[in-house]
């Protein structure tokens, strides 16, 4: 679990019904942050339906979206129970793990399924010295970060080395190797999945990986004719 949420009362929240894996959830319920309890649970004004108080749903999963120093939040949780603060009542919410977190960019992603290998360095090694990686599959990929299926549990704010596998026959296409990645978000993958998770990741880069990252998207995008 991350720490605690450290917004400013009064902060302006949008809110979404959570959705099935690939769909796209609207935000149309508006709401303030009042203040956080502790790590796991924050107090936020109750929605309004057609004037009307929400009423309180404790199995249905929100995603909660705020801005915070020019980057686009989401968490993810439940309303626990109702809070009454002086004359004012709110939702306790019940965080989970998942924080998605979108910053302003322009990278486009690229919808592209490729075989990936992945570890931690935290990882027991072998007998013979070595960490053995654990195979996963990209849902998408930019030149920033991707989205990828694990069946390895991440925390928020944890890192992997990711490999990239060789994408055609030219340069740009060349595999790379110990790419760093930044969890950013989790959840399970659809049921019949092979794999247990879905991840995102943002891309943490070294000398000369965001060049070779920005060339091997774009040859992806050539290779496989994904129009942008």
């Amino acid at each position: 679990m991350a720490g605690e949420l450290k917004l400013r009362s009064g902060t302006k929240l949008q809110i979404a019904y959570d959705v099935p894996f690939g769909q796209e959830p609207k935000f149309n319920l508006v709401s303030t942050f009042f203040k956080s309890i502790d790590n796991t649970f924050f107090l936020i004004s109750i929605p309004m339906v057609q004037g009307k108080p929400m009423e309180l749903d404790d199995g249905e999963k929100l995603l909660i979206r705020y801005m915070q120093g020019g980057v686009e939040n989401i968490v993810s949780g439940y309303p626990d129970d109702i809070i009454k603060e002086g004359i004012r009542r709110y939702w306790k919410i019940r965080r989970v793990t998942e924080q998605r977190v979108f910053a302003q960019r322009a990278d486009k992603r690229l919808s592209v399924t490729l075989p990936i290998k992945y570890i931690q360095q935290t990882w027991p090694v072998n007998s013979d010295g070595f960490i053995d990686p654990e195979d996963g599959m990209t849902l998408d990929i930019s030149n920033g970060g991707a989205a990828l299926f694990v069946n390895r549990r991440f925390e928020v704010g944890e890192m992997c080395d990711i490999t990239l596998p060789r994408v055609g026959t030219n340069p740009e296409g060349a595999a790379i190797r110990d790419l760093t990645g930044v969890v950013c978000w989790l959840r399970e993958a659809p049921k019949g999945n092979i794999y247990r998770y879905v991840t995102g990741v943002k891309f943490r880069f070294g000398e000369g990986d965001q060049e070779r990252v920005a060339a091997y998207t774009s040859n992806i995008q050539k290779k496989y004719k994904i129009v942008g």
